[in-house]
């Protein structure tokens, strides 16, 4: 029940998370026995029938112990179920972020400290690890890129090691980034110099409130070794606002936006003796209790800080910062704590840097999830075979798909036109830029099939290219089957995008079955 719980943590997550990577907040779990109702035993029975014959079966310790205590319970966990609501149904006078709450102490290490509750240990890339058969850990690497992985009780038994079972999202999303230097000012305005991380799409970043999040690098005793600091602010910090139509009569036309000019945020305004003053650094250094000067560099992300809704006559749709991509690694999360799996190991991999290209120190351009198998390998007793092994595995590269936009049905394939709400989508591009595996697809369907779990395809039209995945990157490093799925979305790469309700349970599903057949 404890994993069950811990889903429901990550489905909230999906819903109210804030990030400084990835991170996501939960809740609390109440649980209430059934309403007792009316039974008949065999002295109420009437008839001439005969009775059943008697089975041979005779049943084990844990049966016989269910049978005596004459009591027990399905449970059927989901993030409304603790709400004592269910998808499709009115949600009262009471609104989605009322009911998954993103709580005012927010934790950056969320996702490693659920890991830390379902029994996994950590461990340190540059130390000897020393793994334990039936041990469950975890890697942080670099604080932006964290794989989890199982082995199970008898892996080192076995002369004959199962193949690895992998799973990769990433945990950036298309932002603003903070200069080094930041402080602009323009007569009273206080603003804070940024560039564009990733393919976002600006106009959407215009007039929201704004957060910022990440990680401050401060003097240490030591040179090598700087004191690290996580910053995520609870107000609204910055606003970048819109140029009024008086004064560009052909806005509705289309506009163009300067990612220099256009887009620096303001984040208040200077009297006129502070106009020469570290505005954004001071204050950063007043909430870090630190002094300015031993701020020495950061990592700190704008974010759209609205909280997500949903839209619908029935709830239909989840609108929501950064669905891209909390949603897959929601799905990773939940798939390797609920996994059934008796043999082989299971491995996810969080990585860093998607959004701009994979190829860093952190991300799935480097040669950290191959180097990290062979390592794993080894240690399970499995040195001498462990190529062979590793390309015995499988990879599923799990980041989400454009979904049918009902104002633009030109923009979609012909024939392959994949709607939120039903399913998520097995994405196939001849290209390469989605890792497309006619065998791996077809392993992921039958799973879909004997589990019935929704799913569509997705192609891009013929004269239209596309985006791309970590699953085509990794997959060159580490030659195994490979198929990209996620979740449709419409505005994807905008401050706010759209998803079908129903998906997430959909690609939850299927990672779990993946990891537990």
């Amino acid at each position: 029940m404890k994993k069950k719980a811990l889903y429901k943590k990550w489905m909230s997550m999906l819903l109210a998370g804030v990030v400084t990577t990835t991170g996501f907040m939960g809740g609390t779990v109440t649980l209430r026995a059934a309403e007792t109702t009316n039974w008949i035993g065999d002295e109420g029975l009437s008839g001439t029938a005969d009775a059943p014959k008697p089975d041979d079966v005779v049943p084990d310790a844990n049966q016989f112990r269910y049978q005596k205590e004459e009591l027990a319970a399905f449970c059927h966990f989901g993030p409304n179920t603790f709400n004592e609501i269910e998808w499709g149904e009115h949600y009262g006078n009471k609104a989605p972020s009322e009911i998954f709450t993103l709580k005012n102490d927010f934790d950056a290490e969320t996702l490693v400290k659920t890991l830390k509750d379902a029994g996994f240990e950590k461990i340190a890339y540059e130390k000897e690890w020393n793994l334990k058969a039936g041990g469950r850990y975890y890697v942080d690497h670099h604080d932006t890129t964290l794989f989890a992985f199982t082995i199970p009780e008898d892996e080192m038994k076995k002369e004959e090691k199962p193949a690895v079972r992998i799973a990769a999202a990433h945990t950036d999303f298309p932002c603003l980034r903070i200069k080094p230097s930041c402080d602009v000012v323009t007569n009273r305005y206080a603003q804070v110099n940024i560039e564009v991380y990733g393919g976002a799409i600006l106009n959407t970043w215009l007039d929201r409130p704004l957060g910022v999040a990440g990680r401050v690098a401060v003097r240490g005793n030591d040179p090598f070794v700087p004191e690290m600091k996580y910053f995520a602010s609870e107000k609204n910090l910055l606003t970048i606002p819109n140029l009024a139509i008086h004064m560009n009569r052909e806005v509705n036309k289309g506009v163009e936006l300067n990612k220099q000019i256009d887009m620096i945020p303001v984040a208040g305004l200077l009297a006129e003796e502070e106009k020469n003053a570290d505005y954004f650094l001071s204050f950063l250094a007043k909430e870090l209790s630190v002094a300015k000067e031993d701020i020495l560099d950061f990592e700190l992300s704008v974010y759209c800080k609205e909280q997500p809704e949903y839209v619908g006559v029935a709830d239909d749709f989840i609108s929501s910062p950064r669905l891209d991509n909390l949603t897959s690694c929601a799905a990773l999360v939940s798939g390797i704590l609920d996994a059934e799996r008796k043999d082989g190991i299971n491995l996810i991999a969080l990585f860093d840097h998607e959004e701009i290209g994979s190829r860093s120190k952190q991300g799935a351009g480097s040669i950290l999830l191959h180097d990290m198998l062979l390592r794993i390998l080894a240690e399970c007793g499995a040195k001498e075979s462990a190529q062979g092994l590793l390309y015995q595995s499988m990879l599923l590269s799990v980041d989400v798909a454009h979904g049918l936009h009902p104002n633009q049905a030109g923009k979609m394939d012909i024939t392959n036109k994949p709607v939120l709400g039903s399913g998520f989508c097995i994405k196939e591009a001849c290209s390469q830029s989605y890792a497309t595996d006619c065998e791996a697809i077809a392993i992921i369907q039958q799973i879909c099939d004997l589990k019935k779990i929704p799913y569509q395809k997705f192609v891009n039209r013929s004269d239209m290219a596309g985006g791309g995945t970590l699953g085509s990157i990794a997959s060159a490093l580490l030659p195994v089957k490979t198929v990209d799925i996620g979740i449709p979305l419409l505005a994807m790469h905008s401050a706010r995008e759209l998803m079908g309700a129903a998906d997430q349970e959909a690609l939850t599903e299927l990672v779990t079955a993946y990891f537990s057949l």
